[in-house]
């Protein structure tokens, strides 16, 4: 009985263990096998050795780990697999002895600035002027396109680009400033060179250019080239493109907030109080001060302990004499006025240019406010007073000045 069990288990065992084998060789041949082969897909891939070797091991046996394959195919299918992709690999240039190893450079505005500079150069000898100026204007003008383009320059918090300044918009004003009004500057060491400081002047001549021309006076002849930071009216910096060039140029919105933190970061502000009263009135008004509003810059200059810088100008409120003024017109435009002069509308843009009147601008001596407390700037007395004594000191100026000029336009 019991040899009969042996004999009828020993076919069991063999079917097991044959079974046995048969799954551990399909395994092998499933690892063996990629899921991605770069020259035959999976139904035509032949078993490895390892397959091989395990189907024909006898159940039981131990595991050997098999050679590596060494055919003389797999090298050059890698070669030729790394050449196939080398498309953006750097290629080496051999140097012979004698031959000179000239490494390209990138290119560069060399030729760019040469071009310029020798257009400069005869531009600047058929109009008369130095050569080694007119490059110097191209050398300019090269490196500021470069700084716009790298971004290498730097705007505060109100809007003020000192780089667009001086490279764009005061040059603009030079050429009125200098050889169209003839400017006359007087006092102009009376504005400290360091501090905050307010300066507060008349305004007239119909379209604001006195502010601009007293920006340019003060960047140009001041011992330490200060900017002028004005404040200036709501229409300023409501009109698109004007708001943005006047907050570049150095202006901000007139009000005390901004006055208080310029002064209190030790910045030289302009203001002129007349506002539209004073740059609207008629021509037979001319250089009669307005109203110097209610005192906020006084108060702006008291809490700062700031000195007020009294400024007078004539020769503006003659660009642009005001004969009527077409209220409907203004009314419709959203315009505080709209001026008929001479020229202006009659003779259409022909109007727009200003009739190149003598100018000059006068800094008074500077009236101080760091012997007063902070509290005087909410004493409506004081505030009054010196707001009084700024507005006369401005007006009696005025009246000297015109006094001594020999003519409107010389």
């Amino acid at each position: 009985m019991a040899k009969s069990t042996s004999a009828g288990a020993s076919p069991r065992r063999s079917s097991v263990a044959a079974g046995a084998a048969r799954a551990s060789g399909e395994r092998a041949r499933r690892r063996s096998t990629p899921l991605l082969s770069e020259t035959a897909g999976p139904a035509t891939q032949r078993p490895s050795a390892t397959t091989r070797a395990a189907a024909t091991r006898p159940a039981g046996a131990p595991a050997t780990r098999p050679e590596p394959a060494t055919s003389p195919r797999t090298p050059a299918k890698r070669v030729a697999t790394a050449r196939a992709g080398s498309s953006s690999t750097p290629q080496l240039h051999v140097v012979r002895e004698g031959e000179p190893n000239v490494r390209p450079t990138p290119a560069d505005l060399s030729a760019l600035v040469d071009l310029a500079q020798a257009v400069a150069s005869a531009v600047a000898t058929a109009l008369g002027i130095p050569r080694a100026e007119a490059e110097l204007r191209v050398a300019e003008a090269l490196a500021f396109i470069r700084r716009r383009l790298t971004g290498d320059y730097v705007v505060d918090a109100y809007g003020y680009d000192e780089d667009f300044a001086d490279n764009i918009l005061l040059p603009l004003l030079r050429p009125l400033f200098y050889g169209w009004f003839r400017t006359e500057v007087r006092g102009i060491e009376n504005i400290p060179s360091t501090g905050g400081a307010l300066v507060v002047a008349n305004h007239s001549g119909t379209v604001a250019i006195d502010s601009l021309m007293t920006t340019v006076a003060i960047r140009d002849q001041h011992p330490a080239h200060r900017a002028l930071r004005e404040l200036g009216a709501d229409l300023v910096f409501g009109t698109p493109g004007l708001g943005t060039i006047a907050r570049k140029g150095g202006a901000t919105l007139a009000t005390n907030a901004d006055a208080d933190r310029l002064l209190a970061d030790g910045e030289l502000v302009g203001v002129w109080p007349e506002g539209f009263k004073g740059v609207g009135k008629p021509f037979s008004e001319r250089y009669k001060l307005q109203r110097f509003g209610r005192g906020g810059f006084v108060s702006a200059a008291i809490r700062a302990g700031a000195p007020i810088v009294p400024c007078s100008i004539i020769g503006a409120e003659e660009i642009y004499p005001i004969l009527a003024n077409l209220k409907p017109v203004a009314r419709v435009l959203g315009l505080p006025y709209f001026p008929v002069t001479p020229l202006f509308p009659h003779f259409g843009p022909l109007g727009m240019v200003p009739l190149p009147s003598k100018w000059i601008i006068e800094f008074g001596a500077p009236i101080e406010t760091a012997h007063l407390k902070p509290d005087a700037a909410d004493d409506p007395m004081v505030v009054f007073d010196l707001t009084d004594r700024v507005r006369e000191t401005v007006q009696q100026t005025i009246y000297s000045l015109l006094a001594r000029r020999r003519s409107v336009f010389f």
